[in-house]
């Protein structure tokens, strides 16, 4: 009897001493897995990206009483706006138009139309595959970003090396799909050499004004705006209205220049 209780208090004292260590191993499991809901450190810093929209101006003239304004258009990727491009051609209107590789290939009649009239028409760069040029993932109006800094670089070069394979000069401004950058693509682009074309008037709302806006819009340019539109949407009311918005400029006695005409512009300008 002696022996059979001395292997029963035995027996418990063994469970009493054993239960503790399962305990243990169950709530060290909690423990474990507790700080995984905090590992996607990475989206606060993706979602604080400030991008910005760099204003360009011309310098004043200094020619009394002169009014200046330099038209750009993007040429992003489709076709072309005859409505806009026959006002150029007909008026002798200098514009600097903003290409990319994409539309370069789907366009040569209209690019041996520019080329043909090399002291009216400046070609720029809009990059490869009209990509914002921002280094970090975001979407902006709808548009993925470039997302890194590699992928930024392929956008800008690929579409500098574009024009060189279609035989146009070397270009030297650059403006990127939505005109919108962070700080450091911005730091980036500059140091590939190109300087960045911001602009003072949106002239067409990215194409998706009506007509009569964007003949208000572009009508209203005053002495050193820089005037974005679009030339790649023949569809679109706004086309209309940007060629009827030249034309009044035109009849203001606006002197038109383009980018290139102006030495002493640079990109060194606000950000709004």
């Amino acid at each position: 009897m002696t022996r059979f209780l001395s292997s029963l208090a035995s027996l418990l004292l063994t469970a009493a001493v054993a239960t503790p260590v399962f305990a243990l191993d169950s709530a060290a499991v909690p423990a474990q897995v507790s700080p995984l809901p905090k590992v996607p450190a990475q989206a606060p810093a993706i979602r604080a990206a400030k991008l910005l929209e760099p204003t360009l101006r011309l310098p004043k003239s200094k020619i009394p009483g002169e009014v200046r304004v330099a038209l750009t258009f993007d040429a992003c990727m489709g076709d072309v706006d005859q409505r806009i491009l026959s006002v150029l051609v007909s008026e002798k209107i200098p514009a600097t138009i903003f290409v990319t590789a994409r539309w370069l290939r789907r366009n040569p009649q209209t690019l041996a139309v520019f080329k043909a009239h090399p002291e009216q028409f400046e070609l720029e760069n809009h990059g490869e595959n009209h990509v914002p040029a921002v280094d970090q993932p975001m979407q902006i109006y709808g548009i993925a970003a470039a997302g890194s800094p590699q992928a930024v670089e392929r956008e800008v070069a690929g579409g500098a090396g574009a024009m060189l394979a279609a035989s146009l000069p070397a270009p030297r401004w650059f403006r990127g799909a939505t005109a919108k950058y962070d700080v450091s693509a911005m730091t980036q682009i500059r140091g590939m050499g190109f300087r960045i074309a911001g602009y003072s008037v949106n002239g067409d709302g990215g194409s998706l004004l009506g007509a009569a806006m964007s003949e208000k819009h572009i009508a209203g340019a005053r002495d050193g705006d820089v005037v974005l539109a679009h030339i790649n949407q023949p569809t679109h009311a706004a086309g209309e209205g940007v060629a009827q918005g030249i034309l009044a400029l035109k009849r203001r006695g606006v002197t038109f220049v383009r980018l290139a005409d102006v030495p002493d512009l640079t990109d060194e300008t606000l950000m709004h």
